[in-house]
């Protein structure tokens, strides 16, 4: 079964993130923010994976360490959890409406980190989250995981529904990626390995 689970603790936040890649189980997600909560939670609904979080974060200082050790975490667990990538589609993409917005997500779970983000969230705050920090969240996933990471928001005005489309698209691009395919033997490279 691919699954894994990590405690994560530094002197700003204490993490503790657990994933079944082959359970749409109800996930259980509480970060102590609400709009990251939130987001998380459609992750997990369309990507099919089962997602467990409990984060303490320094959150009177601001929700920038939680936003990114969630990644960091999530990556790390994500990366065990693929294992040694075997018989996975490696690629996934997709397209996600949200109302007038449209979100796109194209990835490679390569071995190879990078993320390319091409949104324009014009509103800096919803409530008291600071959406600059959805970039620091996919930045911190892509690395930690090995994967090559695009994220694009094509058109749009509200800027909920922007990071809401990229978080859709997201999960729905990553079910693509990891899932099983019997038609591919080993991983699917050339060279033999991811």
């Amino acid at each position: 079964m691919r699954t894994a689970t990590k405690t994560r603790v530094t002197a700003e936040t204490s993490i503790e993130l657990s994933i079944n890649l082959d359970s749409a189980a109800e996930s259980t997600i509480a970060t102590g923010i609400g709009f990251l909560d939130h987001m998380l939670t459609l992750f997990a609904k369309h990507s099919r994976i089962n997602l467990n979080v409990k984060a303490d974060g320094d959150t009177r200082v601001d929700a920038h360490h939680t936003v990114e050790d969630v990644g960091i975490t999530l990556g790390i667990c994500l990366k065990e959890a693929l294992g040694d990538k075997a018989s996975i589609n490696r690629y996934g993409s997709t397209y996600v409406p949200m109302d007038e917005s449209l979100g796109f997500c194209a990835l490679d779970l390569s071995g190879r980190s990078y993320l390319v983000f091409d949104a324009e969230l014009t509103n800096p705050k919803l409530g008291d989250f600071d959406t600059e920090l959805v970039e620091e969240f996919f930045q911190a996933v892509a690395f930690n995981t090995g994967m090559n990471l695009h994220l694009r928001v094509l058109y749009g005005k509200n800027t909920h529904h922007k990071i809401e489309s990229l978080f859709k698209a997201f999960g729905r691009a990553l079910r693509e990626a990891i899932t099983i395919n019997p038609e591919i033997k080993g991983v699917n490279s050339t060279k033999g390995v991811l």
